[in-house]
């Protein structure tokens, strides 16, 4: 076979990205767009030796399982890989995606995972409280916004994403008209020309309040009193900010924050812990996933009210303040200054003080704290970016000894990796449970629970 060469298969298998697997006398084809259970005719795009990639043409026989796409946008866009799989199925898939990571790469025989079912959502809609929407200019020269398509910086205009809240159309609506209204040009990434780049908005499910911060090419947008008019009228509108970045980067928010109506942030709540939620903050996108995924990790620390616990990437202390409510103490680490100023005063403002919070690499101060004598650790919960704990943060977890390993990750192969290693140290995986956060997507939340052999 050869390029755009056609060829029908059906669809066995879906990799971890979403694309479909087909076979052809034992060659192996990723094709985009399909779901399992499909009958398709494909083009082919690229070819290597054990495999190769296509592109669907048609279907000729369509999978139980795929159901209508909502968005008009979905195939183009590509933040919602499996929009066409019912959402049962997806949750199917995740699932083998973890047990998947946990015997190919943690070392777990299959049948002895001790997997429990994936927490799914009652609605897989708008869930989302957090969008950053690049601007730019469609073909005809008109100013648009939307996202990113997969793999490029080319703006698909959609402005009412139906995972995102129901304001953001709004906002978005006020913001280009203003833009268009008093000749305000949006970024040229090309040309490193032009001043509005991205506009971050946020929700706070529990409270209503939302936040707008528009990120900038400079250190100034005129008449931003008259934008900051129009978005104050938005129900719920507490912050409006401005974000300074001019690098040609492809980081969205710059470092300087000027703040031009409101506190600066929004609140919201996990549960009964309330969090303040500054434009820089880490927060989880999906809040009602967030309370089960965080009830969970709280379920399987067994707290019983006299424990330490250490909560390394502790972010703005949203785990740290849940665990608090059941713990003697938590120390909570985090890289970030900023993260650990909000979760310091996420603290005071639930009036928690059993809670201490170190800024610096976990792999650095837990050893630090560790060989200095000045702590010890019942438990340990980690929440890891997504390349997973550094190799030195699980040698010290191991000295440490602690009766309980609480590891929530938002990568599952990772975790496999991480797993493994904690596994020939010493640690045995007693139970392990997928959250979906992230509907219609590929990723999946897990949480697992190690304790020493």
């Amino acid at each position: 076979m050869k390029k755009n060469d056609r060829f029908v298969t059906e669809i066995l298998d879906m990799s971890e990205d979403g694309a479909g697997i087909g076979r052809t006398d034992g060659y192996t084809w990723f094709i985009k767009d399909t779901v399992i259970g499909d009958r398709v005719e494909a083009g082919v795009m690229k070819m290597k030796k054990n495999y190769g990639f296509a592109r669907m043409v048609r279907i000729l026989e369509p999978s139980p399982f795929r159901i209508p796409e909502r968005c008009p946008v979905a195939r183009q866009c590509g933040g919602c890989q499996l929009q066409a799989m019912s959402y049962e199925e997806q949750l199917k898939f995740k699932e083998r995606k973890i047990r998947n990571h946990l015997s190919r790469l943690g070392g777990i025989p299959e049948e002895e995972i001790p997997m429990e079912p994936v927490m799914g959502m009652e609605d897989p809609w708008r869930y989302r409280n957090k969008a950053q929407f690049p601007f730019g200019r469609n073909r005809n020269g008109e100013i648009v916004t939307g996202f990113y398509a997969g793999r490029t910086h080319s703006i698909i205009e959609q402005e009412d994403c139906l995972l995102g809240i129901e304001e953001n159309k709004d906002i978005l609506e006020i913001i280009r008209n203003f833009m268009k209204e008093y000749n305000i040009a949006p970024y040229d990434e090309a040309e490193h020309r032009g001043l509005v780049r991205h506009a971050l908005i946020r929700k706070g499910f529990a409270t209503g309040e939302l936040m707008v911060c528009l990120v900038i090419n400079g250190r100034n947008l005129p008449y931003r009193e008259e934008l900051t008019e129009r978005l104050r009228k938005v129900p719920g509108m507490t912050s409006i900010s401005l974000s300074l970045n001019m690098e040609k980067t492809n980081v969205i928010m710059g470092k300087e924050i000027v703040n031009l109506y409101g506190p600066g942030f929004i609140t919201d709540y996990i549960g009964d812990v309330k969090y303040r939620i500054s434009p820089l903050s880490f927060y989880q996108v999906n809040p009602v996933q967030t309370r089960k995924l965080y009830e969970t990790a709280l379920e399987f620390a067994g707290l019983e009210g006299g424990e330490t616990v250490w909560d390394l990437y502790c972010g703005i202390g949203t785990i740290s303040l849940f665990l608090a409510q059941k713990a003697g103490k938590v120390c909570g680490v985090e890289i970030v200054p900023q993260a650990i100023e909000d979760a310091r005063q996420n603290a005071r403002l639930n009036g928690m003080e059993n809670v201490e919070f170190f800024v610096g690499k976990a792999e650095e101060v837990l050893p630090e704290q560790f060989e200095t004598g000045h702590t010890r650790a019942d438990v340990i919960v980690v929440d890891p970016p997504r390349k997973g704990c550094d190799e030195k943060c699980l040698e010290t977890i191991v000295k440490m000894q602690p009766r309980r390993l609480v590891y929530i990750s938002c990568d599952s192969a990772t975790l496999g990796r991480d797993v493994n290693y904690l596994r020939k140290n010493g640690f045995e995986v007693k139970r392990v449970r997928g959250c979906d956060m992230f509907g219609w997507s590929t990723h999946v939340e897990t949480v697992c629970l190690l304790q020493r052999t």
